[in-house]
């Protein structure tokens, strides 16, 4: 019967006749070499010390015990030890590369018992109570770049308070000072006291990181508290706390089930992406951990003997315009509902400013909403119903409502009786009237409204490498809904970031397609836009400012602004609500506003969007 010889060192101290070499002779008859295979077995782990002859004043139980206290500080560390002849070869799986080196046994006579010695470990190990420790090398995070080589995220100094167990003494208590010092930085009282009783007698806990400059504790009010520590070191970070925040994301340390989803590449302890670009591009900007080996000795002297340098993170270029992103965020900041503004480049599709308010608790409203687009969606309308054969002097009916399957529609409450009556379709959406619309529903097909949606950038999914929503317009369930659709409600949805491409594309003529990533080149859809049908669509949107919704945007500077205002109505609480809307454009700069609550557009999107495209000059 053909025998199979198994690679395993445990098993190779029991079977024989193997060819190859790697057989183990009985105990009876002496082999040189068979004791320190089993003592390289021993110290992979493979097999227990008890297994390995060990020379007298050396027993298995003190050699295992030595062993264990030796590498307990290579956090788990196994390594892959190999005998050939007296010489051990090891292999430790380090972070940044294997540690690899050999020593030798020292055997006893002509029966191989093995003489016990820290050396066996590491030629280093001459002190008899020296041991080893590994420390992990973080690797600089890369930075997050913004346009024109702009520096969004980077290492900033930063200052992180924490209590040192250390610091405590013998007799000190750790519960009161977490208690003092956690009261004192307006943390988690409960929490905080709960993390330092867990910790080590050694171990610093952190409590909280401040930005260097916005750190509120001074060192004297900090010695008055025993153990309260200090740090002051760096983190990647933007340049202020909300910067871009819901976009760009955040780093900080990995969670438990990030360690458990991927153990090779996360350990306890590490940094990591933990929302937005910062998560979704984490391997590219963390880099790769090194590792150093440290020899401590009996008299606490550190001594490395061993170095695998990290990798440093590579950049991530983003389109977003530092000054432009900062003058976004301030425009919002006073704004209390939920808000967005996000502007970009109708010549490119880059995404020059994507800023939400404080009022999103922390979503990206800005590219990833899904909301009613309002009025803001008779863009779409218009250019679907030019390709019905209208043009902007074409006479359509604006009504003061419209009764459709017994919903009744109207206009905004301060539309212009002026407006009302057989008008052109110029006038019925400069004043934004909604019957007017509606009453062309049963002149459009739904899959041609569609189709002229996708020529302006809107409802076709592109994959561009970060959150963004592309808009839907999905066919309607009854009349009701269709007339609804007409004027951005029913199940008309829509991001800012779309909104803005969309009137980027009037602007410009040709749709293209929204990029944050620098590198990122996506193919719009959709049929192109004629030169007629972009002529009369600038005509048209050229006058919502001359004499519509969008005066408030007449006397802006620069070259001429088409716009559109929008509002969607919804209930909350029992509370009849609306969104409000602007989109406009100026030059090579589009731009689109969302408030969750508003009066209208003009209203309450206006002033932000005129504040913008003063400012961007």
């Amino acid at each position: 019967m053909r025998r199979i010889c198994l690679g395993l060192v445990t098993l190779a101290l029991t079977l024989s006749g193997c060819g190859g070499g790697g057989g183990v002779t009985p105990p009876n008859e002496p082999d040189r070499a068979s004791n320190v295979v089993a003592l390289a077995a021993a110290l992979s782990g493979a097999m227990g010390f008890d297994l390995v002859r060990f020379a007298d004043g050396s027993t298995a139980a003190e050699a295992k015990a030595d062993y264990q206290r030796i590498i307990a500080g290579m956090t788990g560390t196994k390594p892959r030890v190999t005998a050939h002849g007296t010489t051990l070869d090891w292999r430790w799986p380090m972070r940044g590369g294997a540690w690899t080196y050999s020593t030798t046994a020292t055997k006893q006579g002509s029966d191989g018992p093995i003489t016990w010695s820290p050396t066996i470990v590491n030629d280093a190990l001459t002190d008899p109570q020296a041991t080893l420790r590994t420390t992990t090398v973080q690797p600089q995070r890369g930075q997050i770049m913004g346009a024109g080589g702009q520096v969004l995220v980077t290492e900033r100094p930063v200052v992180i308070y924490g209590l040192d167990k250390a610091r405590l003494g013998a007799d000190g208590k750790p519960a009161p000072a977490a208690r003092r010092l956690a009261q004192r930085l307006g943390v988690d009282v409960g929490g905080f006291v709960k993390q330092v009783k867990a910790a080590g007698p050694q171990q610093f806990v952190p409590a909280i990181t401040y930005r260097a400059a916005e750190a509120p504790l001074t060192q004297s009010q900090l010695d008055a508290i025993p153990g309260a520590v200090a740090q002051h070191t760096s983190a990647s970070l933007a340049p202020t706390k909300d910067f871009a925040a819901p976009i760009l994301g955040r780093v900080g340390p990995v969670t438990a089930e990030m360690v458990k989803k991927d153990p090779q590449t996360y350990h306890p302890g590490d940094l990591a992406g933990t929302s937005g670009l910062e998560a979704r591009y984490d391997t590219q900007l963390r880099g790769t951990p090194g590792t150093v080996v440290q020899r401590v000795a009996g008299d606490g002297t550190i001594t490395q003997i061993f170095d695998a340098p990290p990798v440093d993170g590579k950049p991530l270029v983003t389109t977003l315009d530092l000054r432009l992103q900062t003058l976004a965020e301030r425009l919002l900041s006073g704004v209390r509902p939920a808000s967005a503004l996000v502007a970009l480049r109708p010549s490119t599709g880059r995404i020059l400013a994507a800023a939400n308010g404080p009022g999103n608790g922390g979503l990206n409203l800005a590219t990833y909403g899904r909301m009613p687009p309002g009025s803001t969606f008779k863009t779409i309308d218009s250019l679907a119903l030019l390709r019905e054969g209208r043009d902007p002097e074409s006479t359509v009916p604006c009504t003061p409502s419209l009764t459709v399957d017994g919903k009744k529609f109207t206009n905004d409450s301060d539309y212009p009786a002026s407006g009302l009556g057989d008008v052109s379709l110029t006038t019925a959406i400069a004043n934004s009237c909604n019957t007017a619309m509606i009453s062309q529903r049963d002149s459009v097909a739904h899959d041609d409204l569609v189709g002229a949606a996708a020529s302006l950038g809107f409802g076709i999914d592109h994959d561009t490498g970060f959150p963004a929503y592309f808009g839907q317009a999905p066919a309607p369930a009854s009349e009701t809904e269709r007339a609804a659709d007409m004027i951005g409600q029913g199940k008309v949805l829509a991001s800012p970031m779309v909104m803005a491409s969309v009137i980027g594309a009037i602007q410009r003529g040709v749709s293209t397609v929204p990029t944050l990533i620098a590198d990122t080149h996506v193919k719009a859809g959709g049929d192109p836009i004629s030169a007629p049908e972009h002529t009369q669509l600038l005509q048209i949107f050229r006058a919502v400012v001359q004499r519509g919704t969008g005066a408030g945007l007449a006397d802006i500077p620069g070259k001429p602004v088409i716009a559109k205002t929008g509002t969607a109505e919804f209930d909350r609480d029992g509370k009849r609500l609306v969104h409000a809307w602007m989109i406009a454009a100026q030059g090579d700069l589009a731009v689109a506003v969302y408030v969750d609550e508003g009066v209208t557009g003009a209203e309450t999107a206006g002033p932000i969007v005129e504040g913008f495209l003063r400012g961007a000059h």
